[in-house]
């Protein structure tokens, strides 16, 4: 953010623009060529979302938009962006949920799943928090669309604590890549993405340790806690929330690259 791009002329087809992207190493770039175009408003705008695409900036900082669960959600620089596979998360609480249905979701991030399951559940009452500043403002923009709130600060701390023993739905995205492993996701993630969104500490789990011991106190009786994971974290997961006194079950969707476990009182 603040960088100052110097934007070079170029052709205004799918075709140059494309060339560009690809010789930079966009995997999909008549397909990110389409999107900036359909984004730009003036040729200089698209010459400058072009140059900064080359530079190595995700495509969903250049829109300003990412794409999840069906919906087009606000996204800025330096706020992490959901991934698709994030949307098993979303699924799973969608079904679980029920008009009436208090929903939090903890590391919200720009919102996205908490957003997921309010539009697929019109009458949730839908809480959010991140401590990370910029995600918060995102997350704004588009929890208010779904008429819920958002919160500033580290997971649980922020939430109002008329909210304990009342929740029927935790859901948490929280950080679970083991530090070391930072430094090898791709640029565009390592780079351009907060850290705190990323690194889960040693072993990838510290955050969802602290998720899982703080969820009793929010739980109402038939209350659920869903984690995002990874395949090879799943045990690990699980066992964290049978230690904070919750039944653990593991969710797999091989399509997506996803595992969500879902613990219940």
């Amino acid at each position: 953010m603040g960088r100052t791009v110097t934007a070079t002329p170029l052709p205004a087809s799918i075709d140059g623009i494309a060339a560009r992207l690809r010789a930079a190493g966009c995997v999909f770039a008549e397909e990110e060529a389409r999107l900036l175009l359909e984004a730009a408003r003036t040729p200089a705008e698209l010459a400058e979302m072009v140059e900064r695409r080359v530079a190595g900036l995700p495509l969903e900082h250049v829109l300003g938009w990412v794409e999840f669960a069906g919906r087009r959600l606000a996204v800025a620089e330096g706020v992490f962006v959901p991934r698709r596979r994030t949307e098993l998360l979303a699924r799973e609480a969608a079904a679980l949920a029920r008009p009436g249905s208090v929903v939090v979701d903890l590391c919200c991030g720009c919102g996205a799943v908490g957003v997921a399951v309010a539009a697929a559940v019109p009458g949730v009452e839908l809480h959010a928090a991140d401590v990370d500043p910029a995600a918060v403002r995102c997350a704004r923009r588009n929890v208010a669309a779904v008429g819920g709130r958002v919160y500033e600060g580290d997971l649980d701390a922020p939430l109002p604590t008329r909210l304990a023993g009342r929740v029927d739905l935790l859901v948490a995205n929280a950080p679970y890549v083991p530090t070391d492993a930072v430094g090898l996701m791709p640029p565009e993630a390592r780079l351009h993405e907060p850290r705190v969104a990323l690194d889960g500490g040693p072993d990838g789990l510290d955050v969802q340790r602290r998720v899982a011991a703080a969820a009793p106190r929010w739980l109402a009786p038939t209350g659920r806690l869903l984690i995002e994971t990874s395949q090879r974290q799943a045990p690990h997961t699980a066992a964290a929330i049978a230690a904070a006194g919750l039944t653990a079950r593991v969710v797999r969707d091989a399509e997506l690259d996803a595992t969500v476990v879902v613990g219940s009182r």
